[in-house]
């Protein structure tokens, strides 16, 4: 006879979602002891990640790191315990959070200067990766990707 949980394992979906967001909170974490690999200095770390200059210090970096992570919580909750109201209305928020910044970024790739390593990365990484993720939360979120009975 084998263990089957009460709950059921995360879905793909919520899987990827949690886990690309939990990274993404990791590298803001990082940042926050004055690191700034993979780039060169505060500055190029900056402009590399938001196209601007901005300090990487802990008031501007925890607040995120938090978010991030309740954000990865919710959708991973969402899954786990579909019926769950809160967790649905948090992971509906996680998906409109990344469908903005995917908007955002289409507006930049057209707005920003060309060239720019924010630019290429913002091209191929940051705005492909939020719109699938985007899609991957709506599909948690209405329930299309839960867990099977088993």
């Amino acid at each position: 006879m084998s263990y089957q949980p009460d709950t059921p394992a995360p879905t793909r979906a919520a899987a990827l979602v949690a886990s690309v967001l939990a990274a993404d909170a990791a590298f803001h974490l990082y940042w926050t002891t004055g690191a700034t690999w993979p780039a060169a200095d505060d500055r190029a770390l900056s402009q590399a990640v938001l196209g601007t200059e901005v300090p990487f210090t802990p008031p501007i970096l925890l607040p995120l790191v938090a978010l991030l992570l309740t954000g990865s919580a919710f959708v991973l909750a969402r899954s786990r315990h579909p019926g769950r109201r809160l967790f649905r209305l948090g992971t509906l928020a996680v998906a409109a959070g990344l469908s903005l910044r995917a908007a955002a970024g289409v507006y930049w790739m057209f707005a920003k200067e060309t060239g720019t390593t924010f630019h290429w990365l913002n091209l191929t990484l940051y705005t492909p990766l939020c719109a699938v993720l985007a899609v991957a939360a709506l599909r948690v979120a209405r329930g299309k990707d839960t867990a099977r009975a088993r």
